[in-house]
């Protein structure tokens, strides 16, 4: 869609699944899985969704999906599907800029692969391009917690020193009409994306709100570091999606790419309508 001075789109860099429960925390499976269906193994299925912006001389990509340097052990337990770039026509070169929510394996994962021939050496698969990420999560990442370090993988981390990084700090411009904004409560330092033209705005949540499944407040995942932090970023974040009519891109809803939200009569934040990006 062209929205202000930017054409803005989605690209889905694959599928792969997750368990239900650690998505859905305290909601019972017989609650959300009327929502979202699982697998036998209890998994369901998930996107690795890219919000791109593209303006003019520059384009932005939020997040870059899980990447390709996974042992066949872990390709097994998550079922990966990535999509090949060419089939798609997908142009790795074409990216000026990457923003990057947080470094969690299923949001950074792609901006290194192995080098032609190699299983251990490494290179960025997006060697020009910026790199904008908070500085509280890259600190965060390099010394993760024991609940976080199967999701903070050193060769997502430790390959940004090669790269152009600009560390970011709370709420800040990176480009006239493109912000970032800061949370902590899924990890710390998360950041989401806001797009702005005038009084309107896209914004890209990533797990914020991670599927259109997760819109009512209660709906937050057992990966959240800390729920009471996240409650109150998320109800602020819905809250204000509600009064400027945001469009809303869910990096990890298989089926639903963007849509506007509204509060309905039980003051519950759910779909108003599905917009196509």
């Amino acid at each position: 869609m062209t929205f202000g001075r930017f054409k803005i789109s989605v690209y889905n860099h694959g599928f792969f699944r997750l368990d239900g429960g650690a998505m859905f925390g305290t909601v019972p499976k017989n609650i959300w899985s009327r929502r979202i269906p699982a697998d036998p193994e209890n998994c369901i299925r998930i996107a690795t969704r890219s919000l791109l912006i593209d303006a003019g001389e520059r384009i932005f990509m939020a997040d870059v999906g899980n990447g390709d340097k996974w042992p066949d052990r872990l390709r097994r337990i998550y079922a990966f599907q990535n999509f090949s770039y060419q089939e798609t026509g997908f142009n790795f070169d074409a990216i000026t800029d990457i923003v990057l929510t947080h470094l969690h394996f299923d949001h950074a994962g792609g901006i290194s692969r192995y080098q032609p021939g190699s299983q251990t050496d490494l290179e960025l698969c997006y060697p020009l391009a910026r790199v904008y990420l908070q500085a509280d999560n890259y600190e965060n990442a390099k010394n993760p917690n024991p609940r976080e370090r199967a999701s903070y993988l050193k060769e997502n981390v430790f390959i940004l020193e090669r790269a152009k990084l600009v560390l970011t700090h709370g709420s800040q411009e990176i480009y006239p009409g493109l912000w970032v904004h800061q949370v902590n409560g899924h990890t710390r330092g998360q950041q989401w994306l806001e797009v702005k033209n005038g009084a309107e705005s896209v914004v890209f949540p990533a797990d914020l709100v991670p599927t259109s499944h997760h819109l009512p407040l209660s709906y937050s995942m057992g990966y959240d570091i800390s729920a009471g932090t996240l409650l109150e970023e998320k109800e602020d974040f819905l809250n204000r999606a509600v009064a400027y009519h945001w469009i809303v891109v869910f990096e990890h809803d298989p089926d639903i790419p963007a849509a506007r939200v509204k509060m309905d009569e039980k003051g519950h934040c759910v779909l108003q309508e599905v917009v196509a990006l």
